[in-house]
């Protein structure tokens, strides 16, 4: 794809999940899946993430507590790796969960705090502790 706001969107999606990452979610893709990727790889990160307006730890900070709000565990696990690339720090991290525990309520909490004790983890035995 030739536009410049999805290169722009991959290219930002590559610095916070990886590029592994990336190249393994385009190749799934099948002719289906691939309007609604190229429409989140260019208005989410190549529209949204790129604006100027917030730094990316900012950002992923609040991803994860709408993640949270919004009760999408798929999605927290792939965001709280993002946020630590990010450059949050577990300690914030638990602190978004902390608050967003009391005004979503603590089962969306004690959903995030599992997942991200996975998440963590995960990282260490990978070798790529935060």
């Amino acid at each position: 794809m030739s536009n410049p706001k999805y290169k722009e969107g991959l290219k930002i999606r590559e610095e916070v999940f990886g590029k592994e990452h990336v190249d393994k979610s385009t190749a799934e893709q099948d002719e289906f899946s691939r309007p609604f990727h190229e429409l989140s790889t260019e208005y989410c990160w190549g529209t949204v993430w790129a604006r100027p307006g917030l730094p990316r730890k900012v950002r992923s900070l609040i991803n994860l507590a709408m993640l949270t709000a919004l009760n999408r565990s798929q999605q927290l696990e792939l965001h709280i790796r993002g946020a630590l690339n990010n450059g949050c720090t577990k300690e914030e991290i638990c602190e978004v969960f902390l608050q967003t525990a009391i005004y979503c309520g603590i089962p969306a909490g004690a959903t995030s705090f599992r997942v991200a004790k996975e998440v963590f983890g995960k990282m260490e035995k990978e070798g790529k502790k935060k």
